[in-house]
């Protein structure tokens, strides 16, 4: 049985430009292995942005983290052999070494990630609901504390005390936790 902490997201360094390449060959190598419930996902976060080239503008998708892939694995060492040892993988972000095992991204980061992707968060244990006194952990208002008084999709609206004054501040629901 597998505990619950050894699920987790990591990154992969590789070489920059064959991230694609990666995804494919551990998506493959996890089917080859049997593996497909231990490498659950992998992503590649892209970005839109407008290039101009022969003085037309038009948009394109661009890696957000060139030489890096996100991989949603359980952590044994049977799916840690297999990951690390994916042609073009250069190892873990987070491993120390001296073939000791990678810490995992935060829960906070992936779902900033994820939902910049525009991707919807399943796993989020989010039992916020208007009323409660949360912190903000990002952003321009990080550290405040306040009360939601609305949540809707993503956003979350609450008051904060910003110079004595009560003030409302709109946040990505990925900014806050509970206090």
């Amino acid at each position: 049985m597998l505990d619950s902490f050894d699920k987790g997201w990591f990154v992969l360094q590789t070489y920059s430009g064959y991230e694609n390449k990666v995804k494919e060959n551990l998506l493959q190598r996890a089917q080859t292995y049997n593996m497909l419930e231990n490498i659950l996902r992998v992503e590649i976060p892209t970005q839109t942005v407008q290039v101009e080239k022969n003085g037309k503008k038009k948009e394109v998708e661009e890696n957000r983290f060139p030489g890096y892939v996100l991989v949603e694995m359980v952590m044994t060492d049977e799916a840690w052999f297999v990951v690390r040892n994916t042609p073009n993988v250069t190892g873990f972000v987070g491993s120390h070494g001296n073939r000791s095992k990678p810490t995992p991204l935060l829960e906070e980061e992936i779902r900033a990630i994820l939902v910049s992707m525009g991707q919807t968060v399943e796993d989020l244990n989010l039992d916020f609901k208007e009323g409660d006194t949360v912190r903000i952990i990002d952003g321009a208002f990080t550290d405040y504390t306040g009360k939601i008084t609305e949540i809707d999709n993503n956003k979350v609206k609450m008051m904060i005390t910003m110079f004595g004054n009560d003030t409302l501040a709109e946040v990505d629901i990925t900014q806050i936790a509970e206090l």
